[in-house]
């Protein structure tokens, strides 16, 4: 690692069902882990995480079973309910990607059972990476979601590498053909961020990576585009936050593609 970088507190969620808390993009957000509750597990390894980097030995904690997730939601939705403060939104997020659960497509359809019997006006959301939507049932449970929310950090392949680090193989180009068969029915969000990180320049507002990124989206053709940038520490102390008056120059290029986007500064 370069000694250009220094590593900063990050935090973890460290409950399987958690909040709700007041989301930038979602709302009343009622958050579902579907990961350990003591370490970060991802199939990318991204620099800004705000969950912090993943860890390289297994503190041996096991993933919560899906009819331990479906207890402890309706325990919890039952309480938000008696105390007349129901969510927003359903939200799986937590320490790392959602869709690494074996029981992901499962536990979704244990959700939609409960959401709909609790709070019927609220949405699900899955915040995910996207490296597995290659998955047929994964595929198919982020079709059933109101909230399918996909990661494109660019439109090059080398700068996702260096943003994301994958964990494994990654093809910008087959991921762009998985999104596509969404046929829209997904909402692509990006990260944007500045800085430095292992002795290189890091920086995805550049027109050699926006331009390229919103070709992308218009291959894609999503029904909405998230963009935002770090909030919360992130694993280095290199990074930076992007303005919200580039943040929204960027938007307002969706808008020409006829892509609604929502900004989070």
């Amino acid at each position: 690692m370069s000694e250009t970088n220094s590593f900063m507190p990050t935090f973890l969620f460290d409950q399987t069902i958690f909040g709700p808390v007041r989301s930038r993009r979602l709302g009343l957000s009622l958050g579902i882990n579907l990961l350990p509750n003591s370490r970060k597990v991802c199939s990318f390894d991204c620099i800004y995480c705000e969950c912090g980097l993943n860890e390289t030995t297994s503190t041996g904690e096991k993933l919560p079973t899906r009819d331990q997730v479906r207890e402890l939601l309706e325990e919890k939705l039952t309480a938000m309910s008696r105390s007349g403060e129901l969510p927003d939104v359903i939200t799986f997020a937590g320490n790392g990607e959602p869709t690494l659960h074996p029981d992901f497509a499962g536990v979704v359809d244990d959700v939609i059972v409960l959401r709909n019997q609790y709070c019927p006006r609220a949405r699900i959301a899955v915040l995910s990476n996207a490296t597995r939507i290659q998955r047929s049932d994964v595929y198919q449970a982020l079709l059933k979601v109101d909230d399918n929310i996909l990661k494109l950090d660019g439109g090059r392949e080398a700068t996702i590498c260096q943003l994301d680090r994958p964990v494994g193989a990654f093809s910008l180009e087959a991921l762009v053909n998985h999104l596509m068969h969404f046929q829209g029915q997904l909402t692509i969000q990006t990260m944007f961020v500045k800085g430095r990180y292992d002795g290189a320049m890091v920086d995805n507002t550049t027109a050699a990576d926006v331009e390229p990124w919103l070709q992308l989206l218009n291959r894609i053709k999503p029904s909405q585009v998230m963009i935002y940038t770090i909030e919360r520490d992130t694993p280095f102390d290199t990074l930076q936050k992007v303005s919200l008056a580039e943040l929204s120059e960027i938007a307002e290029k969706v808008r020409i593609l006829g892509i609604p986007v929502q900004v989070s500064g």
